[in-house]
């Protein structure tokens, strides 16, 4: 079953296919004020599918209760919000309540749209309306059974985890640090997939002030990363640079994006202008760290490189990684920055859950497409070519390798990923606006 993927920070074993650098360019910012608030929001990735019109829904999202699948959102006034007015749209975006009065599911980030300012909101509004053309899509009904599928209930979740309060900048804080913060908890909606959800699907923080928001959390089989200042699993050791050029490039020192931070990279972050880039930047590295056992900074190990250097593979997992990945993350683990990331201290190898591994290990990889350019180098899938043994040998390797310390794998943990996913596909799911 093809569901919905996160922000990741890390790549494994790659096919070498030859290390001359190219052009690290991204998309300029879209001149018409709509679209880029459309772009910052990444409204694009969720509400369209390939081989469909941009913003007529489909895309198909994992709740615990059963799929749920996003809206046409296209001005058709059939299938689409053709009949919305302003008010209607304001209240669907801050509030989650649609147009016929129905509430919609929090998989809609409405609780970080609540924050968009008045200007934006009606900028979006402009551009959905007068310049995506209208696409006669009907929506598709979810699939969580009766009576879980209730909407009423929704009203009493909004009522105790949503508001409509707007971002108000923090006194003593610069103008850059602010901007920075309404993209992040705002538009960008970050905490949707990088911040804990509690027992009633709440995300356990929206703001600076609280200690769970952006502290990583799991999604769909995967681990969304802890985008904090802890040193080891979050992006302590990143500096701003590290940060603007991965979400520029989807590429840097320690990782590149995969899951569906690719489809961030391809239809949202490319687009932003430097300032704004910048300023989610200086945003990120000033929320402090909130792990309490992630404490010391990562040290490497040069045992496992010089254990391979003298082909001793007696290690668990030692000779799949020989055999299978040493071509890109070479025997010390560090890869080929900034395209072929390393395996050595890379924060999703020393994430105490092990999902994101196994399922990159598993599922591969989509392509970056930064400036219209495809990357030469994408993560394959082994789902085929290992075992479940093998692969959770091998990603135990990689956990236990090079000054990383984290728990072994087990089969069956790679048996139950394997049954609910599916391979990435070599098809590049980048969008146009219109």
């Amino acid at each position: 079953m093809k569901t919905v993927k996160f922000f990741g920070l890390f790549l494994a074993a790659l096919p070498f296919l030859g290390l001359a650098p190219r052009p690290t360019l991204a998309a300029d910012p879209p001149a018409d004020r709509g679209e880029y608030v459309a772009r910052l929001g990444n409204c694009v990735a969720c509400h369209s599918i390939p081989g469909a019109a941009p913003f007529s829904g489909g895309l198909k999202m994992a709740t615990p209760l059963g799929a749920i699948y996003t809206t046409n959102i296209t001005p058709d006034l059939k299938t689409g919000i053709g009949t919305y007015t302003f008010a209607d749209f304001d209240r669907a975006m801050r509030l989650g309540v649609a147009k016929d009065g129905h509430y919609l599911y929090p998989a809609m980030p409405y609780p970080s749209y609540a924050k968009m300012n008045e200007e934006d909101m009606q900028a979006l509004y402009g551009f959905l309306m007068k310049a995506v053309p209208a696409a006669e899509v009907a929506n598709k009904p979810s699939e969580i059974p009766s009576p879980w599928n209730a909407r009423w209930p929704l009203a009493i979740w909004n009522f105790v985890f949503a508001n409509d309060e707007r971002y108000e900048p923090e006194a003593g804080r610069d103008a850059a640090w602010n901007r920075g913060a309404y993209l992040v908890e705002g538009l960008g909606h970050c905490g949707a997939c990088h911040t804990p959800r509690g027992f009633m699907f709440n995300e356990k923080g929206y703001g600076t002030d609280d200690g769970q928001f952006l502290i990583g959390a799991p999604l769909d089989n995967w681990s969304a990363s802890n985008l904090r200042q802890d040193v080891n699993t979050g992006l302590g050791r990143w500096t701003q640079e590290d940060l603007t050029s991965f979400l520029k490039t989807g590429h840097n020192k320690f990782g590149t994006a995969f899951g569906t931070m690719t489809e961030v990279i391809n239809n949202s972050t490319q687009y932003m202008s430097d300032a704004d880039i910048t300023a989610m930047a200086s945003y990120l590295k000033s929320l402090p760290g909130g792990r309490e056992k992630d404490t010391g900074s990562f040290v490497y190990d040069p045992a496992t490189a010089k254990a391979l250097q003298a082909r001793d593979y007696s290690a668990t997992g030692a000779l799949t990684y020989a055999q299978q990945c040493v071509s890109c993350h070479l025997l010390d683990g560090a890869g080929h920055a900034p395209y072929l990331p390393p395996l050595a201290g890379n924060p999703v190898t020393v994430d105490p859950s092990p999902v994101s591994l196994i399922n990159i290990v598993l599922n591969g990889s989509q392509r970056i497409v930064v400036d219209g350019m495809p990357d030469a180098y994408k993560m394959p899938q082994y789902r085929v070519l290992l075992s479940d043994q093998e692969i959770a040998d091998a990603v135990t390797f990689i956990r236990s390798s090079w000054g990383n310390k984290s728990a072994k794998i087990t089969a069956a943990a790679v048996a139950e990923i394997r049954k609910v996913t599916d391979p990435a596909g070599d098809q590049i799911n980048i969008l146009r606006m219109k």
